[in-house]
């Protein structure tokens, strides 16, 4: 298992050796931190780690990934996207991915073409290729490579590498944009993802690792891990007044727990919540 994950890990090293310089797409997650430390043991200060900075983006995340660059000693740089201002992100289409990728990778692909970086790389693996994601058109357009999608590097796998090489991050869970959490249909700005970004700091605050608040109107639904479920109920009391201090009137935990898939539209949860005040009504009259 040892030699081949240190084949695996000189492939990706090899992949980077064969450019003059690299510039990467960086969050800080796992994949985009891998993709970052093999491109620099290869290339050294020819490396350079671009960071997207938005609403979209916790500003938690963006501390973590400046500090775990600087601790690779990767020159890292911010870049303001403003992926808000195009109309047809903020209307939250089912394809919003696309419009954001759009804005950081035509951005990236225009620090490349002015400053002569040789290739600008992205950190997709080869799991996400079964998921739908508009963003990879994007990649596509703006010439964005994906090393670990080339090399057929999985998520475990990256996982795997990233804690072979003492990477901080190799079991952070994934963290998709806060935009995600809106139903699609409803329109983004940035004074909503401020309001999700403070609720969703509250239970970053109260020790959970992977959590969602999803945004319906003036409730937040909290999905966990079913495993801390239970946490979260001893704790109800906290995080229902914290989270209505951001300016939810009703906080749900979903008992279906965390998950990945889009959020419902308000008024599929509002059938929801009738289905199960129907099935609760029955139960009570047999």
């Amino acid at each position: 298992m040892a030699d081949s994950l240190d084949h695996m890990l000189e492939q990706l090293r090899q992949w980077f050796a064969k450019r003059e310089s690299a510039l990467i797409a960086y969050s800080g997650g796992v994949d985009s931190a891998l993709v970052m430390k093999a491109a620099h043991d290869a290339l050294g200060d020819k490396t350079l780690a671009c960071i997207g900075v938005s609403p979209s983006y916790p500003r938690r995340e963006q501390r973590a990934a400046i500090e775990l660059a600087e601790q690779l000693r990767v020159p890292c740089r911010m870049i303001d996207t403003r992926e808000l201002d195009d109309p047809r992100y903020a209307e939250n289409p089912d394809n919003r991915c696309y419009f954001c990728k759009n804005e950081l990778y035509g951005m990236l692909a225009k620090i490349a073409a002015n400053e002569s970086w040789h290739v600008v790389a992205d950190g997709t693996n080869a799991s996400d290729l079964g998921d739908d994601r508009p963003g990879r058109i994007a990649a596509a357009e703006a010439g964005v490579r994906s090393p670990l999608v080339e090399l057929g590097i999985t998520k475990a796998q990256v996982r795997a590498l990233a804690q072979r090489l003492g990477l901080p991050v190799w079991d952070k869970p994934a963290m998709a944009c806060l935009s995600s959490r809106v139903p699609h249909g409803t329109a983004i700005d940035a004074a909503l993802l401020a309001k999700i970004e403070a609720a969703e700091d509250v239970l970053f605050a109260a020790g959970f690792r992977q959590f969602r608040v999803r945004h319906h109107d003036d409730l937040a639904r909290i999905e966990l891990p079913a495993e801390d479920l239970s946490r979260a109920l001893e704790l109800r009391q906290h995080l229902v007044d914290a989270i209505a201090a951001v300016g939810y009137r009703h906080v749900t935990i979903d008992l279906k727990g965390f998950r990945r898939e889009a959020p419902p539209t308000y008024q599929e949860l509002i059938m929801l919540t009738v289905q199960a005040s129907a099935v609760t009504q029955g139960t009570r009259n047999t």
